[in-house]
This record gives C-alpha cells, sequence and structure tokens, in this order.
C-alpha cells in the first residue's frame, strides 16, 4: 500500500497491447480485420496485428491453443453504440453468449472471436 508521498511502483498510462491465442490464424485474420474491420497494425513494435485506438492486439499463434469464454483478465472494448453492435454482429454470424444489457450509465455485452476467446464491450450512449 502507497501513501500520499511515495511515488507509484508502475505508472500506468492505459493498455498497449493485448495478445489473443489463436489456434487457426487466417480465419482469425479474417474475423478481426474483415469481420470487426480493424485497421492492420504493421510495425516494428506492432508486427502483425490489429488497431484498437491507441492499443495493439496482437494474434498469438498456437495450434494447442484452448481459448476460453471466461479469459483472465477480461478485455472490454469500448465502443459507440453497444445495441447496434449486438444487431450487426449477430448478422455477421458471430456468437454472443452474453447479450447486450444496461448496467447503470453503460451498456454491456460479449462475443466470442473465430477461435472461440470471449471479448467484452461497452458503450456509454
Amino acid at each position: 500500500m502507497s501513501d500520499a508521498n511515495s511515488k507509484p511502483i508502475l505508472t500506468i498510462k492505459g493498455i498497449k497491447g493485448v495478445a489473443i491465442p489463436v489456434v487457426d490464424e487466417e480465419r482469425a485474420r479474417h474475423f478481426y480485420g474483415e469481420v470487426l474491420g480493424l485497421p492492420v497494425a504493421d510495425g516494428e513494435k506492432e508486427p502483425g496485428g490489429y488497431r484498437i485506438g491507441n492499443a495493439f492486439l496482437m494474434l498469438k499463434p498456437d495450434s494447442h491453443a484452448a481459448p476460453s469464454a471466461d479469459p483472465s483478465p477480461r478485455i472490454t472494448l469500448e465502443i459507440s453504440g453497444a445495441r447496434a453492435a449486438e444487431q450487426a454482429l449477430l448478422a455477421c454470424g458471430v456468437a454472443m453468449p452474453d447479450p447486450v444489457t444496461r448496467d447503470g450509465h453503460a451498456y454491456f455485452g460479449s462475443f466470442l472471436d473465430s477461435e472461440g476467446n470471449k471479448l467484452w464491450f461497452c458503450s456509454f450512449d
């Protein structure tokens, strides 16, 4: 525990990147690049992934990966229009284990990516 005069051990500015295990990299690239429409981020520090705002989503090929519907840590993406996003995802055939519900001032829901990883999303509209 720190007091008002101590410096934090880490200065956390936000999420820089998230690694997602994928069994079928081509299928995952189709899902993230075409279904979700994320822009490709190919740079020295961001090889072969996608941009989500200021963060980087990296696909980690692993033929033995066991994607989980309840990952730790849980990833929540802030978006606009959660209810409209839910309808668009369903129209694309994306599995949505947690339909959009309102919790206080925000709407939350989840979907499964092409590899079975659960991703949560929220919006404040």
